[in-house]
């Protein structure tokens, strides 16, 4: 089948092809927390600066940020089927290079690889779920993402803590990547065996002017955000982020003047004079930053300034990942009735927690235990599944629903963006700050202010978005 899925009769594999397709999910949602717990035991084993830290969480994410885009219209031109094996199969080779790496730069490659194959890989398995399923089937198969998101968020750093603790067969930190092999072979052998394979007749071409622009962009932003802090601020880190902006205004250009002549854009112009969602770009900028940001910093303080072992590390941060699938809970409940406000909510809630876990550390200093963080933690967690639930919905409702396409993946992008930018800034600041001669409590309350600030501004503008989620049609 190369054309379309017949509709009369569902796809006979749907089911086993459905949970490779989780599988995946699975990989790339551990790969994106985990070496934030492994980061500190990565660096005083294998060497680098600080920097290293930084780069295994920002170079993965701001791969995947730029690939996404593109990543889905690969699968319509070339096929879902084939995509998603390539992605795959690229991704778990990715593992292994990480797990082998004997430098720093090798490693950071390695995690860049990753997240170019994962953004190859994850648009195919949401493109097949639509073209597998009858409409009465579709929600079920997408029920299954919220358990499995869950999962992974409760058990990656905790996975991660043991793993690197336990120490299996001498590997340390490595066997992170390197249980990926064979989740990730097993993943590419039951694709070729149950995935159907799909492609779009009228598939748009793929706009690689874009992506080089929006690529080189993102990195003249994040690349002289980490290096900064290490070489002393010097004149060209300040020239790359001033180039960074030209970079973007060329890039809109470029779409303009592609969408004036016919062709396809990497990302449709017309959606960028839509308040609502340019408010909601922002908004999740700003959202995703504090988010990755402080958590990076966190597990920082805890191994660096508490000293926690990795496994402890890892279960400290439970109840916040706990609290989010709570918060996610109750926001499905009251979702269709509260709409953005529930979003708004969501961060004032998430800000008191960040308040909450601020005070703890200020009066308690190093004498401090990772119950004492709880409530806290619990309290950012709640806050972040009640804004998450609703988030993407509502800001999607705020474009044509012709533009929905160009619009998802956009904004995808965005939350990528704002993970690397999170890692690149707070994490600067954070070093900057233990330079300074500060304390590492001392610090870890800075990050948690800024954390604060962004999180008020993500609230402030939340009111540019509209009020509910656009109600799906009826089967």
């Amino acid at each position: 089948m190369t054309a379309t899925l017949e509709r009369a009769t569902a796809y006979r594999w749907r089911w086993p092809a459905l949970f490779v397709i989780l599988a995946a999910e699975v990989m790339d949602l551990i790969d994106a927390m985990i070496t934030q717990i492994a980061a500190p035991t990565i660096q005083k084993e294998i060497g680098g600066s600080a920097g290293l830290i930084q780069w295994l969480v920002s170079g993965y994410t701001l791969a995947m940020a730029v690939g996404l885009i593109t990543g889905g219209r690969l699968g319509d031109l070339y096929g879902r089927k084939r995509m998603f094996v390539i992605g795959a199969l690229g991704f778990t080779v990715a593992s292994l290079l990480c797990g082998v790496s004997m430098s720093p730069e090798m490693l950071i490659g390695s995690r860049v690889l990753q997240g170019l194959f994962g953004a190859v890989m994850i648009p195919q398995g949401l493109g097949l779920i639509r073209e597998m399923f009858p409409p009465e089937e579709i929600g079920k198969a997408f029920g299954l993402f919220g358990p499995v998101m869950t999962i992974s968020s409760v058990g990656g750093p905790v996975l991660a803590g043991w793993l690197v603790d336990a120490d299996l067969f001498g590997t340390g930190w490595r066997m992170i990547f390197l249980i990926n092999l064979p989740i990730g072979v097993a993943a590419v052998l039951a694709a070729l065996r149950f995935l159907p394979e799909f492609r779009l007749s009228n598939a748009t071409r793929l706009d690689l002017g874009g992506m080089v622009l929006v690529s080189a962009a993102a990195f003249l932003l994040i690349f002289p955000l980490i290096q900064g802090q290490e070489a002393g601020w010097p004149a060209w880190t300040f020239a790359c982020m001033a180039g960074s902006v030209v970079m973007f205004a060329l890039f809109g250009a470029y779409e303009a003047r592609r969408q004036r002549s016919g062709k396809d854009p990497l990302v449709t112009p017309g959606l960028f004079r839509e308040r609502a969602f340019t408010g909601g770009l922002v908004a999740g900028l700003s959202f995703f930053t504090g988010m990755i940001g402080l958590s990076l910093v966190f597990t920082l303080y805890v191994q660096e300034g508490l000293h926690f072992s990795p496994l402890k590390a890892g279960l400290a941060s439970l109840p916040q990942a706990v609290g989010g699938v709570v918060g996610f809970g109750i926001a499905m409940a009251l979702v269709a009735k509260l709409g953005r406000t529930l979003l708004q909510l969501g961060t004032l809630v998430m800000a008191a927690g960040a308040g909450v876990l601020g005070l703890t550390i200020h009066l308690a200093g190093l004498d401090i235990d990772a119950w004492q963080l709880a409530p806290g933690l619990a309290l950012v967690g709640i806050g972040m599944g009640l804004t998450m639930a609703p988030f993407f919905d509502i800001v999607l409702a705020g474009v044509e629903p012709h533009e929905s396409g160009s619009a998802s993946g956009t904004l995808t992008a965005i939350q990528q963006l704002g993970g690397a930018l999170g890692a690149a800034l707070l994490g600067t600041l954070f070093f900057h700050l233990l330079t300074s001669r500060w304390s590492f409590g001392e610090a870890m309350q800075a990050m948690v202010a800024v954390e604060i600030g962004l999180l008020l501004l993500t609230c402030a503008l939340s009111f540019l978005l509209p009020r509910h989620a656009r109600e799906e049609p009826s089967h």
